[in-house]
């Protein structure tokens, strides 16, 4: 486990404008101080990460949140009592303190306490929030494991291993209209758990509004090899070379490889181990592609085909 002395390592990197990798709940981050252009210029670069694609502020108190937003909405305070720490991020009118770059340029930044220990540690170490996306190359598959950060990037002044993330997917996104949220990405907590705390909007949200959040690119979150979805797709090659990636069913056609993201079905356990098979399936020589088991389209599941469609979408 991480020690009170590489927090305070990596810490000081934040401070000085250096670049930290660390766990979150969800994935692993790429982190700079978010009040830094400068510093947070440098994830950009790491990540060879387009401009127009903003990034996520990570926090570790409330007493944060005044700093980055010009908002007062209590519907905030309703959703953090419930759901923070945790995966749920709130894109909400930023303030002077956020510099342009962490939001492309937009007047909206989103903000989120992430449910990990060693994250938590940091940022208050650091005594500044944390701009943060996932610690990978832009596009390719999320890092759930400090293993999966050093095969992609090489530029990190310091990666703290937490072991192995336990959400496996990238947080939910939301904003809040006068009627209630919009969803901007899917993730394991779902509108329907949201709904409890704050009524869902009647409208549809905008194509300014999905730009307002990150992952909204149609291809993203893709494995080094070809990736199609089984059933989707009437042209997926010859599978004997290929490996099938189950959400709990038996393989449909003679493959190299299977690899159950879960044995029954569950569907927190496939969103877990998602991101993590496919980085081993991708390191496989023996691999020449790889056939998903789609699931069920609702709750969690909604967030699981967003990532698994996007992965795809190259191959289509």
């Amino acid at each position: 486990m991480v020690s009170p002395q590489e927090i305070e390592q990596a810490a000081g990197i934040i401070r000085r404008g250096g670049l930290v990798a660390f766990p979150t709940e969800t994935v692993y981050g790429l982190g700079a101080n978010a009040l830094d252009p400068i510093a947070v210029a440098k994830i950009f670069a790491c990540k060879e990460r387009p401009s127009f694609d903003p990034l996520i502020v990570h926090i570790a108190s409330l007493d944060q949140v005044a700093q980055l937003t010009l908002s007062t909405d209590e519907r905030v305070a309703r959703l953090a009592r419930v759901f923070w720490p945790g995966p749920l991020t709130i894109v909400l009118p930023k303030s002077e303190h956020v510099p342009d770059i962490v939001t492309s340029g937009l007047d909206t930044v989103g903000i989120r306490m992430p449910d990990h220990p060693v994250a938590l540690a940091l940022i208050s170490a650091s005594g500044c929030p944390i701009a943060a996306p996932s610690a990978n190359k832009f596009g390719k598959l999320s890092p759930t494991k400090a293993e999966h950060v050093r095969k992609q990037l090489h530029l990190v002044d310091h990666v703290l291993d937490g072991g192995p993330t336990r959400v496996g997917i990238e947080s939910t996104v939301i904003t809040l209209h006068d009627d209630g949220f919009v969803v901007l990405r899917q993730g394991i907590i779902t509108a329907e758990e949201l709904e409890k705390v704050v009524p869902r909007s009647t409208s549809d949200s905008t194509r300014e509004e999905q730009i307002a959040s990150p992952g909204h690119i149609q291809s993203h979150y893709s494995p080094n090899k070809p990736l199609y979805i089984w059933r989707e797709y009437a042209d997926i090659p010859d599978t004997r070379n290929a490996a099938f990636l189950s959400a709990g069913s038996p393989a449909p056609a003679a493959f190299k490889r299977v690899e159950y993201l879960s044995e029954s079905g569950n569907l927190y356990e496939i969103a877990a181990n998602l991101f993590q098979k496919m980085h081993a399936l991708e390191e496989d020589e023996h691999i020449e592609f790889i056939v998903a088991e789609p699931v069920k389209e609702a709750g969690i599941g909604l967030a699981i085909m967003d990532r698994l469609r996007k992965a795809a979408f190259q191959y289509r």
